[in-house]
């Protein structure tokens, strides 16, 4: 099991997972028009995504660029869903 999170194949499976979850959300959306909007979902998971792949990147101990650069693209990411979920928080005028 050591060997399993070493590799960083523990973080290709929680990706995995994630593809698969995505799909079935979105398949869920299309169908029933219920459940996160696709943008919203999109931001959420990619932000996510990001994390994991720096996580992997460190676990793997490749070289610090190959960290940051997918810490980078979800913080750029995380700002996003922020301003998506802001937008929807907005009251409306009176």
């Amino acid at each position: 099991m050591a060997a399993f999170f070493a590799s960083g194949r523990i973080i290709d499976l929680v990706l995995a997972i994630v593809v698969v979850e995505t799909l079935c959300l979105v398949a869920w959306r299309l169908r029933t028009g219920s459940g996160p909007p696709v943008a919203a979902l999109a931001v959420n998971l990619l932000s996510g995504a990001a994390l994991m792949l720096a996580l992997r990147a460190a676990l793997v101990q490749a070289g610090w660029v190959w960290v940051a650069v997918p810490l980078c693209i979800s913080f750029v990411v995380h700002l996003g869903d922020l301003a998506l979920r802001w937008e929807r928080a907005t009251p409306e005028p009176r």
